[in-house]
């Protein structure tokens, strides 16, 4: 135990003695480790985001568009529709016991006006589903009901951003009117905010009766562009995707095979994002533990130059009766101060880093990456300082004590 704590205060004596040096060499240890822990977050920062974005889009849900056309046989062209008959064959608990709501959906691009101030938004006509199955929460006021659906009445539930655009901060916007498009709309309710996934703002929507928007800004139509649905779990999620596979394709009296729709499955992207991350994440850490390397590298070089300086030294200890494993551990343990001490700042560097914004990522420090980045400083350490311990080990004290 006491050779250790000798060879531990000579290692310290020795990094002290030619500070300049050893900050430079620990400089290399800092940038790699400081690189590991950032360049993880960053990964996994981005990973979240893009999960929060997908699910942000809806819970457990399934999203189905029309591909307009296709072959029913030989040469025979047919249009697809998804329609009011899709909408209640697949709210049927006996044909999709798996699926829980199905939102008809119209969009269109509008200017939203209210006296001076104008926001542009995107006006969707649904049902009460959709809100829920959007994981879209009223914050006050109330959400459309079938109610509206059923009478058309023009109203309409404001995103947070398209409230903030158009009404004065304190102003309450429930009960006033809103123009979209040349279409006038009384507020019922305000929606609590979502965010921005960086590619779309989710709160830069107006959610109003698909009828209503039917009548008062897309004109009547006999199908709808898109139907959310939402499944009961996420586990039967798959189920559901295959019922509602199975129902549309008997309604146009085809396979699920030649399905004339795509049917996007959250959780597949959920999947498929969280893979691609993941993969980027380390491809981020492969680059940070190139810093390393050029950090063990530093390492060891400097610690041959310290050898080859402290030949003499060598010499005499070995002349006074050191075994050669006393002076291997001394400059082993040299090695591994300078390289933890570089860990231990590149640690404390990154935590920092991590905490800033960078190329609009917010970073989410990963629990394993310090531990790891440590690890990996001390295993920078002892290999890197192998070589030059081992070549100072085996210096004969002769040959050491000639050295000039």
């Amino acid at each position: 135990m006491s050779t250790v704590l000798d060879n531990v205060r000579m290692a310290l004596r020795g990094v002290a003695s030619n500070w300049p040096r050893t900050l430079l060499t620990m400089l290399g240890v800092l940038i790699g480790v400081a690189s590991v822990i950032v360049l993880l977050a960053i990964g996994t920062g981005s990973s979240e985001a893009i999960q929060n974005s997908i699910e942000s889009l809806g819970t457990n849900t399934l999203t189905v568009f029309s591909a307009g056309q296709f072959s029913s046989s030989g040469s025979s062209v047919r249009f697809t529709q998804l329609n009011a008959q899709s909408v209640r064959l697949l709210s049927s608990r006996q044909n999709a016991p798996d699926v829980k709501s199905v939102s008809p959906v119209i969009t269109t691009s509008q200017t939203a006006t209210y006296g001076s101030s104008t926001y542009t938004t995107s006006v969707i006509g649904s049902t009460p589903s959709y809100l829920a199955a959007s994981n879209y929460t009223v914050a006050s006021g109330r959400a459309i009901t079938s109610a509206d659906v059923a009478t058309h009445a023009p109203v309409v539930d404001l995103g947070a951003s398209v409230a903030s655009g158009l009404f004065a901060t304190g102003s309450d916007p429930l009960g006033q009117q809103v123009t979209l498009g040349n279409a006038r709309f009384t507020v019922v309710g305000l929606l609590a905010a979502k965010g921005s996934s960086g590619l779309s703002n989710a709160d830069a929507v107006a959610i109003a009766p698909y009828t209503a928007v039917e009548d008062q800004l897309t004109g009547e139509s006999t199908s709808f562009s898109e139907l959310l649905v939402q499944g009961r779990s996420a586990a039967t999620l798959g189920l559901a995707q295959s019922e509602v596979e199975e129902v549309l394709a008997a309604q146009n009296d085809t396979t699920v095979a030649n399905l004339p729709f795509t049917v996007l499955n959250q959780a597949s992207l959920i999947s498929t994002a969280t893979s691609s991350a993941n993969t980027f994440t380390t491809l981020l850490g492969w680059v940070a533990a190139v810093s390393l390397l050029v950090g063990a590298i530093g390492v060891m070089n400097i610690m041959l130059v310290t050898v080859t300086e402290r030949t003499r030294e060598i010499g005499v200890r070995k002349a006074i009766g050191a075994r050669q494993s006393v002076v291997l551990s001394q400059f082993l343990v040299e090695s591994t101060v300078i390289s933890l001490l570089g860990g231990v700042l590149g640690a404390l560097a990154g935590i920092g880093v991590s905490r800033l914004t960078i190329a609009g990522v917010k970073p989410v420090l990963a629990s394993y990456s310090i531990p790891m980045a440590l690890g990996v400083a001390l295993g920078v350490g002892v290999l890197a300082g192998l070589y030059p311990a081992y070549r100072a080990a085996s210096l004969r004290p002769v040959d050491a004590l000639r050295y000039e």
